[in-house]
């Protein structure tokens, strides 16, 4: 069965910048992609445990009458042929409702702010609603294209790692680029952190794919990141806290994600891991 990665286009520089993302994504993953072209700034996504309106900055409507050329050249050059999606419900006739029957789903940093005025360190309300509610990993793109050349997966031991690890090797085995793997020790040791890989029944794959796994058992973490590749794709575990329209990341992850420029592909708490 053909996997797919959701878009929403945005016919602008910025839109053409993310989509380049989401294209060499599935490209070097092997999904193919599924775009929307939005004809209003809002749309309703609905998950198991929630319903998300997403509000869309007013740059999703420019330029109507050019977008679908611009992303069918896209598509096209990257080697897909063109798939858009079309809505077929409306909970109202301008509030279209938008599926979440797919695998992987791209998202800028914010869907409801000019990207020009998003700085690094913020992911808009919106993106962590989906995030926290989504059955499948989010592509947070950075701002501009940039191929990625291996994969870097932060592993902390928790359950969330743990899935954030079998997405990251996913990722390994599907596109053959090597894993690196990141810790940030916390009153344990290397072998404790192997031996939760070896119960996970993970330990042969990782060897098959790993390339260094750095454990930091001094300084901060923000400091450590400089140790990420900077062309790698970084795959993080989210899990959150707070009332739902007030999402908070795990501190970690909250440094994390405000201080690498790197693509991230986030596992919500939501997320089911697919072998």
């Amino acid at each position: 069965m053909e996997h797919h990665l959701f878009h929403i286009f945005r016919n602008t520089p910025f839109g053409r910048e993310t989509l380049l993302q989401s294209l060499y994504f599935c490209r070097t993953v092997g999904v193919a992609p599924i775009l929307y072209i939005p004809e209003h700034t809002k749309f309703l996504m609905y998950f198991e445990n929630d319903v998300v309106q997403v509000d869309l900055d007013s740059a999703y409507l420019t330029a109507p009458e050019t977008a679908r050329d611009h992303a069918e050249t896209l598509l096209r050059e990257a080697g897909f042929e063109p798939d858009f999606f079309s809505p077929k419900h409306f909970t109202a006739s301008t509030l279209p409702d938008v599926t979440t029957q797919f695998d992987f789903m791209c998202c800028p940093r914010s869907v409801s702010d000019l990207s020009s005025k998003i700085g690094l360190g913020y992911i808009g309300p919106r993106v962590r609603r989906i995030v926290r509610s989504a059955r499948f990993p989010v592509l947070i793109t950075s701002p501009v294209f940039k191929p990625w050349k291996s994969v870097s997966v932060f592993f902390g031991g928790s359950h969330n790692a743990v899935k954030a690890l079998r997405l990251g090797l996913r990722i390994c085995r599907e596109s053959g680029f090597p894993l690196d793997v990141f810790t940030q020790a916390e009153s344990r040791t290397r072998q404790d952190y192997e031996q939760i890989v070896e119960e996970r029944g993970l330990k042969t794959e990782l060897d098959q794919h790993l390339r260094h796994w750095e454990v930091f058992d001094q300084g901060r973490i923000k400091e450590n990141l400089y140790g990420v590749p900077h062309d790698a794709l970084v795959v993080l575990g989210a899990f959150g806290h707070g009332l739902i329209r007030d999402f908070v990341f795990g501190s970690k992850m909250e440094t994390i994600q405000s201080t690498v420029s790197n693509n991230l592909l986030i596992a919500g708490p939501s997320y089911t891991a697919a072998l």
